[in-house]
């Protein structure tokens, strides 16, 4: 794939400042419904995916990125919020930051393994700045919503 301007530092820069004041905005508003806001976060998890396609990239090429969010951020969710069923916001703190550590070299690991997959099979997943950033941006999004949706829907989990 021929490097384009438009997977560059500054659309990537942009789109991620844009989609961060949507998050937060969307996220300050519904932070306390617990039963929709893991649903509104993988929604939310879609969003980035749209620079992706308007710079003229799959999302297929960006699927390492993706997955690894998921993984990463869902797996850092649970591990929050065992950490704060058992001391609070210090609690959510560490487990979440021992949850990171561990998870982003879990993650990492299968990352590169979908990375080589795609490239044996003919699909370019370069990465540039701004499939890097969206993709990890949007598998994140998606992944702590997953983790919330399953805890606060299905398992009922309460802190």
């Amino acid at each position: 794939m021929e490097y384009n301007k438009k997977q560059g530092m500054i659309p990537a820069l942009t789109s991620l400042i844009l989609i961060s004041i949507l998050v937060i905005t969307v996220g300050s508003f519904l932070i306390y419904n617990q039963r929709i806001i893991g649903p509104i976060l993988i929604l939310l998890g879609l969003v980035p995916l749209l620079p992706i396609k308007i710079s003229g990239r799959t999302i297929k090429s960006t699927g390492a990125d993706i997955i690894f969010g998921v993984l990463d951020t869902g797996i850092l969710a649970v591990a929050a919020l065992i950490g704060a069923s058992f001391a609070g916001i210090l609690g959510a703190i560490v487990g979440g930051a021992i949850g990171d550590s561990i998870t982003d070299g879990f993650a990492g690991l299968i990352e590169g393994n979908i990375a080589d997959y795609l490239r044996k099979h003919g699909i370019e997943e370069a990465r540039t700045p701004l499939s890097a950033s969206m993709g990890k941006m949007s598998g994140c999004l998606m992944g702590v919503g997953f983790t919330l949706t399953v805890a606060w829907t299905l398992l009922n989990y309460t802190i």
